[in-house]
């Protein structure tokens, strides 16, 4: 099973940067019901692809900063980061094919 970190926004900088794989960020909230249906989702993708991404998961309740320096506005956001740089975003609950194929664009 692939490790899903849980970041905050005092570790984010590093957790993004300090990689060299694919990072995928989910910014969700435990009130979010889409949130909750790509869960699942996310950790099937984290499993498949566990030695080529990254997978952080961040609380915007419990971390606000973060939310704000990227100009999220709502939930679930999925940013995309390579060699620390944000390279596609996903705004919503999206199908597993979907999420997948921006992966493969990135890898």
């Amino acid at each position: 099973m692939a490790e899903i970190i849980h970041t905050t926004d005092s570790n984010f900088e590093s957790d993004v940067s300090d990689s060299d794989k694919l990072v995928i960020v989910d910014l969700w909230a435990e009130w979010c019901g889409p949130c909750k249906m790509i869960e699942p989702i996310i950790e099937d993708i984290a499993n498949q692809y566990e030695d080529k991404i990254k997978i952080l998961k961040l609380d915007v309740d419990a971390n606000q900063e973060t939310p704000i320096k990227y100009g999220v506005m709502n939930i679930p956001t999925l940013l995309f980061f390579k060699n620390g740089k944000e390279v596609n975003r996903v705004i919503g609950a999206y199908p597993k094919n979907h999420l997948m194929k921006i992966v493969e664009e990135h890898l």
